[in-house]
């Protein structure tokens, strides 16, 4: 059976590197095909060196300015000349991307079965979070094959008349990745040592953690946060670390203009004059650091999507900065609150955690819904029954 991965951003790579690994040690039965389109170009790349995945197709798209046509069409047509030399009898999407939506597309127009990884995840809101909604229920149409990390999933691509024995609920294959990576620092005393020094490097001491601090992890990327969201998010960070200087605030800041300008203006970055002793930003960090940081950290304060399944498994509670969540079976669960961009409810959220232990221990100890780190397996079998 021959199967082609398609993926091009960092999340997706972190969640489809190890099924690629998975697959390969089935190579008896598997021939496993990895194509990238480059959509994250050098975020990608730090994925792929990690789980030693080398791509057998590289579309490298990427163009200064582009933006979702120019991504979505150059992907679409590059595919055509990969999907006419090896054809597959699957090609393998995930999640919610411009790669995973015309990735499904190229393949339908091949009439070659969609396997969407991570299906069935919804807000029914198609600008929130945008444009994800939407191609999340673009690729759900096309597919063929549904891998559901839950059963509420499931249970929304059945209400969407989606055949139930084409619909199998795995747990969601972050958690494998997770895993993969604190194995491989806890084996490796150099691994840990060297990752380490990266974080000093990057200009967080990781030491300060061990002096009786509390860390808390912030990202932020979000379009829909663009703007007057990202000012609210920025200000709530300033007060925060102002009302607890014992605490340590990291944040990692994405590459994006829309997300740096407004934390460049706050703390005033360019003057290098920062009002807080206890605010580090960084530049961004391969997924190894950040998991290590992510173990480490008290709390995280983010607006990301994979975070929310992946902290949970660390037993890290998770405020999100998002009014809606394809991902309500955490906030069920209790290891996510949402707050959205509302500056008094991350000050008030963040800080409740920082002073109730009780609140704090009912949040870390709740169960993480997303799985036990066998998802991959579970595929592997799934194909090897079908």
């Amino acid at each position: 059976m021959k199967l082609l991965f398609v993926f091009g951003t960092r999340p997706e790579a972190i969640k489809m590197a190890p099924l690629v690994l998975e697959f390969k040690n089935n190579s008896a039965e598997f021939e496993t095909l990895v194509c990238v389109t480059g959509q994250h170009r050098e975020m990608l790349d730090q994925v792929l060196q990690l789980f030693e995945i080398k791509p057998d197709f590289d579309l490298d798209i990427m163009q200064t300015n582009q933006d979702l046509y120019d991504i979505t069409s150059r992907i679409l047509l590059e595919l055509r000349g990969v999907l006419n030399e090896t054809k597959p009898d699957f090609v393998f999407v995930h999640g919610d991307t411009a790669t995973s939506t015309a990735a499904a597309l190229a393949a339908f127009y091949k009439q070659i079965s969609v396997v969407h990884i991570e299906a069935g995840l919804r807000t029914y809101n198609i600008y929130s979070p945008y444009p994800e909604e939407m191609n999340r229920q673009i690729t759900g149409r096309i597919a063929s094959y549904h891998i559901a990390p839950t059963q509420l999933s499931k249970e929304n691509l059945l209400k969407e008349n989606i055949s139930e024995d084409k619909i199998f609920i795995t747990g969601n294959t972050v958690i494998d990745a997770l895993q993969w990576v604190i194995k491989k620092i806890e084996k490796n005393k150099t691994t840990e040592a060297n990752t380490i020094q990266t974080l000093n490097d990057f200009g967080y001491d990781v030491g300060r953690i061990n002096r009786d601090r509390k860390l808390v992890l912030i990202t932020g990327h979000r379009r829909e946060n663009f703007g007057s969201g990202f000012i609210s998010i920025c200000e709530a960070i300033k007060e925060l670390a102002d009302k607890y200087p014992q605490v340590d605030f990291v944040y990692p800041m994405h590459l994006n203009p829309n997300v740096r300008k407004p934390i460049n203006e706050i703390f005033e970055l360019d003057k290098n004059n920062l009002s807080n002793k206890n605010v580090f930003f960084i530049e961004p960090l391969d997924y190894l650091p950040f998991v290590y940081l992510m173990n480490k950290s008290y709390l995280v304060l983010t607006d990301s999507g994979g975070i929310q399944e992946e902290a949970p498994g660390l037993g890290k509670p998770v405020v999100v900065m998002r009014d809606t969540t394809e991902r309500p079976e955490a906030v069920d669960a209790g290891t996510v609150v949402l707050v959205g961009t509302d500056k008094q409810k991350i000050i008030n959220t963040v800080s409740n955690l920082i002073e109730s232990k009780n609140l704090y221990k009912k949040m870390a100890q709740a169960q993480n819904p997303y799985g036990d780190g066998k998802a991959c397996e579970r595929i592997v079998e799934i194909f090897k029954n079908n």
